[in-house]
């Protein structure tokens, strides 16, 4: 199947991606054609944008490990506000499309908002990535100072935090510190993958409740 992109009709492979030279109208355009579906992915950066068309196994990465995220919050009791789809806007700057965007300091800046200002309020505290394809660049949330990044690739989780004007791997994340976050989710993917999801977050909340090591 070859990939098409006209003002009429957009159409990508499964885990196809898509580079082209664009202005950040020919962005807003393609958005808007692309109505209310979160398919093709999109972003726009460096006056480029890119597309992308997700393999099934990168959605239900995505929601395995949001579900672990929100797990881990939940028996902590943080409060928290969690987002997907969602697009993040920088006019004539940056547009791009988190897997899943987490609001834990800061989720009081944004409660009860029907809309968000990229460029007043504050960006989300954890923004989760599961990249397949190569679509994915932690880089790409430096405008919005995002401060911790999720990036789920070829088996690894990298965390990787904001540190003056640049993103470092960092062996755990602040908002959980002494969970070793890679076995919890190796642990937890296995499951899904052997059975299914609502079998590897119930797993996940037994080993919480009994206090076992993760």
């Amino acid at each position: 199947m070859f990939a098409i992109v006209s003002r009429e009709h957009i159409q990508l492979r499964p885990g196809a991606v898509l580079r082209l030279p664009a202005t950040w109208d020919e962005y807003k355009s393609l958005s808007q054609q692309r109505g209310d579906g979160s398919l093709p992915r999109l972003k726009y950066r460096n006056g480029e944008v890119l597309l992308m068309s997700p393999l099934f196994h990168h959605g239900k990465d995505a929601s395995l490990i949001a579900d672990v995220t929100t797990t881990l919050l939940d028996h902590r009791e943080r409060d928290y506000d969690a987002f997907t789809p969602i697009t993040m806007k920088l006019p004539e700057e940056s547009g791009i499309e988190p897997d899943y965007c987490f609001y834990i300091d800061n989720w009081e800046a944004v409660s009860g908002k029907r809309r968000i200002d990229w460029r007043i309020d504050p960006p989300p505290d954890l923004v989760l990535e599961i990249d397949v394809t190569s679509y994915s660049d932690v880089d790409d949330y430096l405008p919005y100072r995002v401060p911790e990044v999720w990036l789920y690739k070829r088996h690894q989780l990298r965390i990787h935090q904001l540190q003056d004007d640049a993103y470092c791997v960092s062996a755990q994340s602040r908002y959980f510190p002494g969970i070793d976050l890679q076995a919890v989710v190796d642990r937890c993917l296995q499951l899904a993958y052997d059975r299914n999801t609502s079998a590897a977050i119930r797993d996940l909340r037994q080993r919480l409740s009994s206090d076992s090591t993760l």
